[in-house]
């Protein structure tokens, strides 16, 4: 029988077996998937900060080359991981990699720009990982990375739907899974294509969905001062954080 704190695990265990046959064609040339190769500190993740009830759970749409793609931690930022969440584990390389993109896990010197302001403001608000995640918790909906020949990345909205239909199958199933494990009274999607994959995934959930501007440095907004304008959006939601 297996343990409901082994729930969280179980679920990234299953999701890790079921996007490994997928299959993506070009303009994809390269699939990472952390869940594999960096699963060491994504599972000590998930053991440390991932079991019991949460009021709030957090999510965005898949990693970034600099994140959660070097630490298996959603946003991971190294030295946020590191330093302030405190796991710091050996990680793999990906079967295939891109040489423009690297996997140098925890000795990666890039900044994950998204990871640092979303982490930066759940520490300048919580003060510690023990005050956060009593409360919260940060997933992401797919785990997978997808680049192209020159290392651009790909997001998952922009596959043709013969291979988004099954990549959302499976990640839709996790979703609802982990939803049902910390019965939330939030969920929030980091960004437009978090909220619309909640809103379609869990419509049938009594839980109530928001959005908090993304962190990319990709968007002007988010560059103008992301932290204030995520924090009067939760607010407007009606969170108290």
């Amino acid at each position: 029988m297996t343990s409901s704190k082994e729930i969280p695990i179980r679920i990234a265990q299953r999701l890790r077996r079921e996007l490994k046959p997928l299959k993506f064609a070009s303009p994809v040339s390269y699939v990472y998937n952390p869940l594999d190769y960096a699963w060491r500190s994504h599972s000590e993740y998930l053991r440390r900060y991932g079991l019991g009830r949460k009021e709030v759970v957090l999510f965005g749409m898949n990693p970034g080359p600099w994140g959660m793609a070097q630490t298996g931690i959603p946003f991971g930022e190294v030295a946020i991981v590191r330093d302030w969440l405190g796991i710091e584990a050996k990680v793999d390389k990906p079967e295939f990699e891109h040489p423009k993109r690297p996997i140098e896990g925890f000795e990666c010197q890039r900044t994950e720009v998204s990871g640092a302001r979303l982490w930066g403001f759940i520490r300048n608000v919580f003060k510690t990982p023990k005050r956060f995640f009593e409360r919260c918790f940060v997933a992401n909906y797919c785990p997978l990375v997808f680049m192209e020949d020159t290392g651009r990345n790909r997001t998952p909205d922009k596959l043709p739907i013969n291979e988004r239909v099954p990549l959302q199958s499976a990640c839709n199933y996790a979703l609802r899974d982990l939803v049902a494990y910390y019965q939330p009274n939030w969920v929030i999607g980091v960004g437009q294509f978090a909220e619309k994959r909640a809103k379609e995934t869990l419509a049938d959930f009594d839980v109530k969905i928001g959005r908090i501007l993304h962190p990319s440095p990709a968007s002007p907004i988010a560059n103008r001062g992301w932290a204030k304008e995520a924090a009067k959006q939760i607010a407007e939601l009606g969170l108290k954080f």
